[in-house]
């Protein structure tokens, strides 16, 4: 017969415990919340009324509803309290021994029916459930803060849970609102597992110079239309509980892509925790405070003292695909004369009808005027041959991914257009400096990295070779603002910002499917609602193509040597078998 949850305790009242408190008390059910002395009550209750009363005045909660809620929450330092709960969830501090000693306690006051829960984000549940007398009761019910808004629950199943508990569990997870997903006892769980393998990587990218902390937030934010930056996201969890989720999953896993990076350490050890301390990755206006304010790192903006820009009055583009005529539209929009060149007249004219296709539904949804429409049209001019690029201030290549297709391109450039004109390329994968050696003007050279469909997506990365010249960067990148695009820059390394950070996580995503951790749904279901991101990284393979994904990984693979980086086999396997997601009918899922 299925457990009665009228009453649960909760041990540990910090932002995770309250916000659980909150959300039973929200479905009715008594809470007896623990802290460990009167402050910590005291936070606690702050903490809870901060939340239901930002609740309270957006409406989302009625005065009778705040006052029930609150009624229903009994405070206490008296573990002896939780003695007739059923279900007692502790969300204490990240610390194995602590919550072995916490569970290890309540065992011995409440009854044999009840379930004992931890909300660990990363420790192994078995080894906490060994510390009590009944390791069968004992499940990892681990919500995501703010858990009152997050949907995503996972149930932590050891070897031992006793099938009961986890179905009670479950079930009380589903009346509470939310996603449950039943999972094994490993290190990071799902989403972790798949989260912090993500934000490791961009902390090293920002340890090693290689872009900014500003532009690798923008970066994920614009490029994947993820809710935060990566280092944003570390500073709002803090740092020390990030240093103790990867060195779980290192110590478990020996996957070298999650020991820490260094600074995480040097940061936590120098009292450097996020949010909470007022500094991390970024300075904010006090502890606890969500306002950023500037600091020594803050870029100062503008154009660098002693470079003087390019002009820039005429663009030309090569290609006809959908990358080159977004492209086109982009530019011309933003009131550029616009030269392209195709490899034949029905191609020159597919471009022209596309965009008067586009900037026709822009008029309809009143985007546009008629007028716009039509002189943004009037600044378009097609051609079949390269030559007529002859007087273009900027060239933006936007072929196919091919590179000595790429370099055929270059050569005739180099030979065509006009001395320090800036010539660029819209790869995303392959290397900038290949196209620019093979001209003999390296310094003009530079990568300009649109995001499909060009017309809507605000990121472009602006690449840098080792021999791109400092006024040719600045050119492109205020060129971008001027067209309505946010530019982040950086190194000429495999995948630039978004590819090298995204694609791994994906690769790792078809690494626990194929270990048969979790089901595809699941693992979606996770990294949507756990994680807030716009589409689970199956939904996103399948759309992308998992061809053009495996083509991705793979050369991130050659460039840096991971073995954490070499792509999963099933990925490769579903690629041989001609599955490559939407396009094919059939990927990781079954598409009409």
């Amino acid at each position: 017969m299925a457990r009665d949850f009228t009453s649960v305790g909760v041990i540990g009242l910090g932002t995770m415990g309250a916000g659980i408190v909150e959300v039973f008390a929200r479905n009715g059910i008594d809470v007896i919340a623990v802290e460990v002395d009167a402050a910590g009550i005291e936070h606690g209750k702050q903490v809870l009324g901060g939340s239901t009363g930002r609740a309270l005045a957006r409406g989302k909660m009625t005065q009778d509803e705040h006052d029930a809620l609150h009624a229903r929450v009994t405070f206490t330092t008296d573990l002896g309290d939780l003695a007739d709960c059923l279900l007692v969830v502790e969300a204490v501090p990240e610390h194995l021994d602590l919550k072995k000693e916490i569970l290890g306690r309540v065992d011995k006051v409440v009854t044999a029916e009840a379930i004992l829960a931890t909300n660990t984000s990363s420790l192994p549940v078995t080894e906490i459930a060994v510390a009590t007398s009944d390791p069968k009761r004992v499940v990892g019910m681990h919500f995501f803060n703010p858990a009152p808004v997050q949907q995503f629950v996972e149930v932590i199943r050891t070897v031992v849970t006793a099938d009961d508990v986890f179905e009670d569990v479950k079930a009380l997870a589903e009346r509470l609102g939310k996603k449950p997903v039943v999972v094994g006892d490993k290190a990071g769980f799902i989403a972790n597992a798949l989260l912090f393998g993500y934000l490791n990587h961009a902390v090293s990218m920002v340890e090693s110079h290689y872009a900014s902390r500003e532009d690798l937030d923008a970066a994920m934010r614009f490029g994947c239309g993820y809710p935060m930056g990566p280092l944003q996201l570390l500073d709002l969890i803090g740092l020390d509980t990030a240093y103790e989720i990867l060195d779980t999953m290192y110590k478990q896993g020996r996957d070298r892509l999650h020991a820490p990076s260094p600074i995480i350490k040097q940061m936590v050890s120098a009292g450097l925790l996020g949010r909470k301390s007022g500094r991390g990755f970024y300075t904010y206006a006090e502890p606890g405070s969500p306002q950023v304010v500037d600091d020594a790192r803050t870029p100062t903006g503008g154009v660098p003292a002693g470079v003087a820009l390019r002009p820039v009055a005429t663009v030309g583009v090569v290609g006809s695909g959908t990358m080159a005529t977004g492209i086109i539209e982009v530019f011309a929009k933003a009131g550029f004369p616009v030269t392209y060149v195709a490899r034949g007249d029905d191609k020159v004219e597919g471009v022209r009808a596309a965009i008067a296709r586009s900037t026709a539904r822009a008029v309809e949804k009143g985007r546009m005027t008629a007028e716009e429409a039509e002189s943004l049209l009037g600044r378009l001019t097609g051609s079949t041959s390269r030559e007529a690029l002859a007087d273009a201030d900027l060239v933006v290549e936007a072929i196919a991914e091919d590179l000595e297709v790429k370099q055929d391109l270059f050569r005739d450039l180099d030979r065509i257009c006009r001395p320090g004109a800036v010539l660029a390329t819209t790869t995303s994968s392959l290397p900038v400096i290949d196209c620019a050696k093979v001209t003999s003007r390296p310094e003009d050279v530079v990568g300009m990295h649109f995001f499909n469909p060009a017309q809507v997506m605000k990121l472009v990365e602006v690449v840098h070779t080792v021999s791109t010249a400092p006024d040719v960067v600045a050119t492109v990148q205020d060129l971008c603002a001027r067209v309505g695009k946010v530019a982040v820059t950086c190194g000429d390394r495999s995948g630039f910002i978004v590819n090298a950070l995204l694609f791994p996580y994906l690769n790792d995503a078809v690494k626990m499917l194929a270990a048969n951790y979790a089901t595809a749904d699941d693992i979606d279901t996770a990294m949507k609602t756990g994680c807030g991101l716009p589409m689970g990284p199956f939904e996103l393979l399948d759309v992308v193509g998992l061809d053009v994904s495996l083509a991705i990984q793979r050369e991130l693979y050659l460039e840096f040597r991971e073995p954490g980086f070499a792509p999963a086999p099933l990925l490769e396997h579903l690629v041989t078998a001609g599955y490559l997601g939407r396009k094919t009918g059939r990927g990781f899922r079954t598409h009409p």
